[in-house]
């Protein structure tokens, strides 16, 4: 796949770029297109979904979930545990999970085409931390869909989980449902890639400027937009693109991030970080001439950015201020060149 950089710089080429960008975008599945939280019921013997945890088959369950009509939708699902630090009992005692819909079930209903979903749990039952920290995650996810469409979208919901191996004994938790790959790759106009690494310089110079800024508003340094974890690129990253164009790294999986202060949240050692909390830039130095751009396009969405963290449904106030607090920290430091110096231009790699 061959390779080229773009010429053009400055601002007039950003705001092309970002014009040029949503004019190809289409408009997200129906499910994604509302912030209304959806109320669900999933029933299955999640008491052996969460002793097993078996990544490799899906156990039987269904969702239902009722419409503002009334009406009743009921799906055949398939579920199962996902996830690397989150699917291990010592981290979450509730893992993530894939939803596996049937695609004849879903037409002309709110879950059309989708398939395979990945969930985000509660992680621990009955833990007020433990459900503001997803909430703050889902809050991350929103933030960069205010920054830039190319990126995944979310849908919160409030999840009735029903235990047939209990009798149906229920939890009721906060949770939401992150856009597949695939279908973020056709609204986009491009394909998701399975290769092993690829390079910084084969990726859109600007976009990595803003979702390195991103990652440094979070606190997060959980992450590579060039190398995965496994054997598929890229770690918490998924690659974009098209034959012959640069690659589009987006970003997914905040619950590391200092922002969402999550009770299981650990840093990186080589990093050398206090903690979480801890800011480290992590942008490459090789996009420092959009930084200017990327720095605009943030201090414009200073208003929205800090009204997700404060307004968001189900985050106690005590939460949200912290959040905010710790969003003035990164909005003091871009708004002042000194600090923009010693922490992004002189930290960047």
């Amino acid at each position: 796949m061959s390779r080229y950089r773009w010429t053009l710089g400055g601002a007039s080429w950003f705001l092309f770029f970002a014009a040029s960008h949503a004019q190809t975008s289409g408009p997200p599945d129906p499910l994604f297109q509302s912030e209304e939280i959806l109320e669900v019921r999933i029933v299955a013997p999640f008491n052996t979904i969460l002793s097993n945890r078996a990544e490799e088959k899906d156990t039987d369950g269904k969702l239902l979930h009722t419409n503002a009509a009334g009406d009743v939708s009921e799906f055949d699902i398939g579920i199962r545990a996902r996830g690397l630090f989150r699917r291990q009992k010592e981290n979450c005692p509730f893992p993530p999970l894939r939803l596996n819909f049937k695609g004849e079930q879903t037409k002309d209903t709110l879950f059309k085409k989708q398939n395979k979903v990945k969930l985000v749990t509660h992680c621990k039952d009955r833990s007020t931390r433990y459900e503001q920290s997803l909430l703050s995650e889902y809050v991350a996810y929103r933030i960069l869909n205010e920054l830039t469409d190319v990126s995944f979208r979310v849908r919160l919901m409030r999840i009735t989980y029903v235990d047939t191996d209990k009798r149906g004994k229920e939890r009721v938790a906060y949770g939401f449902i992150i856009e597949h790959k695939n279908r973020l790759a056709k609204r986009l106009g491009l394909s998701a890639l399975k290769i092993e690494q690829t390079s910084v310089s084969s990726l859109q110079p600007d976009y990595l400027n803003l979702i390195s800024m991103f990652h440094y508003l979070l606190g997060n340094t959980d992450f590579s937009p060039i190398v995965g974890a496994k054997e598929t690129c890229c770690h918490n990253h998924v690659l974009f693109g098209k034959e012959d164009e640069l690659l589009f790294s987006v970003p997914y999986d905040f619950d590391q991030a200092g922002l969402i202060n999550a009770p299981y949240a650990i840093t990186n050692p080589r990093f050398g970080l206090r903690s979480a909390r801890q800011r480290l830039y992590r942008g490459r130095c090789a996009n420092n001439q959009y930084l200017e751009e990327t720095i605009a396009l943030f201090r414009s969405k200073r208003d929205r950015i800090i009204e997700r963290a404060t307004t968001q449904m189900g985050v106690e106030d005590r939460y949200g201020k912290v959040m905010k607090s710790f969003l003035d920290k990164f909005f003091e430091t871009i708004d002042s060149p000194k600090q923009v110096q010693k922490k992004i231009v002189k930290k960047c790699v």
